[in-house]
């Protein structure tokens, strides 16, 4: 799964989940795209499911490129704590994905595979999604 190797602080703030995107708008690398329509954290493990259900179906051909990545810290505590005693360990990263931003991007295939592929991938992920392309 996707986090970073080194991180300046091991636990982060919460951050506030408005606005729109300001960068990764446009597709870059590929033909296709996965654009994301509503704010969200996602989870390196929903990047990984969504990575391996579009590599699944397009088989040995195309390419994938992941534009996120889940480098914000997420902490809890376990059940039945009481309150205070601290801020809990680091238990998963999250990349935060806001309106706009494009999150995956295909090339080298055609148009109803990459759209089919990118549908299984949105249903992976807990934001609504919308299918792209460069045309």
């Amino acid at each position: 799964m996707l986090m970073p190797k080194k991180t300046k602080w091991r636990k982060d703030h919460k951050r506030r989940r408005g606005g729109k995107a300001t960068r990764y708008l446009d597709i870059s690398f590929g033909s296709y795209g996965l654009k994301a329509l509503t704010p969200c954290w996602v989870t390196s493990r929903q990047i990984e499911s969504a990575r391996r259900v579009m590599t699944k179906y397009v088989k040995k051909g195309g390419q994938i490129w992941i534009r996120i990545f889940p480098d914000k810290p997420v902490t809890n505590h376990g059940g039945e704590l009481p309150m205070g005693k601290g801020k809990g360990a680091v238990d998963h990263y999250v990349a935060i994905v806001k309106p706009g931003m494009v999150m995956f991007e295909m090339g080298g295939v055609d148009k109803e595979t990459a759209k089919k592929a990118m549908e299984l991938a949105a249903y992976k992920l807990p934001v609504k999604c919308q299918f792209i392309s460069k045309e």
